[in-house]
């Protein structure tokens, strides 16, 4: 799919092996003018230069942040076409011993950025654009401890159909995708430790966990012209239809690969 000449912005992009390094890189090869942001400027500096892209400071907790990287793109290109945010930030904690300081960190990012994100894209973007939000499967399928974060992904998936709905008149589409499992920058410790991706994998229908380019490349076709709005876009290889490893298992599984290793 070609977006030649099409201006993309992309918050959360500043990890290499990050899902949102790979969607700047796809929105690149794609034709796209990609300004990339996240709060740390040093390796995002690296994208900008080998994508041929700009790079802003955002800290995606910051509406004045949002607003003023909305402001830059505008500033560089006139106006933007496809607006990405791939900024996360993991919560871990039962509810039997959340603080309310990790609610409001859930919240600031995995959400209200969301809020702020589509508000300040929507209004230097041309009609007939898209944007696309970075949800989670675990809004759908519960992953203890992470459910901070997964509900406050489920109020951005809340958010995708109003959102749709208030700027469908100006043609612009508003999806998220669920990724599952993936092997990212963001879950480098997890995978590894010896054994925990095949256990996840085992939970995938076709076999494996996802990687961040499966994500980039279903960002850019929707960054295309889609018949498709309002919606939130399981990307799982078939994860959502089966489910989630219970932390139990994870811990069990790994013990059991490290000695049969040693064996």
């Amino acid at each position: 799919m070609s977006l030649k000449d099409k201006v993309a912005v992309v918050l959360g992009a500043s990890a290499e092996g990050g899902t949102g390094w790979a969607i700047a890189e796809a929105l690149a090869e794609a034709g796209a003018k990609v300004v990339v942001a996240a709060r740390s400027m040093g390796d995002l500096q690296r994208l900008a230069d080998k994508i041929g892209g700009l790079a802003v400071q955002c800290d995606a907790g910051s509406e004045a942040d949002i607003a003023a990287l909305a402001r830059a793109a505008a500033d560089a290109h006139g106006a933007i076409d496809i607006a990405v945010n791939s900024a996360a930030l993991p919560v871990i904690s039962l509810i039997k011993d959340v603080t309310m300081e990790q609610l409001q960190q859930g919240v600031e990012v995995n959400y209200f950025a969301h809020v702020h994100f589509i508000r300040h894209m929507t209004d230097v973007m041309n009609d007939g654009g898209s944007i696309t939000l970075i949800s989670s499967n675990s809004t759908v399928q519960p992953q203890p401890p992470h459910f901070a974060y997964a509900c406050a992904k489920a109020a951005t998936d809340c958010l995708v159909g109003y959102a749709a709905l208030e700027y469908g008149n100006r043609g612009i589409r508003v999806n998220s995708l669920l990724p599952g499992p993936i092997k990212s920058a963001l879950a480098s410790g997890l995978f590894s430790i010896p054994g925990v991706e095949e256990i996840y994998a085992r939970h995938v229908p076709l076999g494996r966990i996802g990687l961040p380019r499966d994500y980039a490349d279903t960002v850019v076709f929707l960054s295309g012209p889609t018949y498709i709005t309002g919606v939130n876009l399981p990307v799982s290889g078939g994860n959502h239809l089966t489910g989630m490893p219970r932390l139990e298992e994870i811990e069990s599984g790994a013990d059991a690969y490290r000695s049969a290793k040693t064996a």
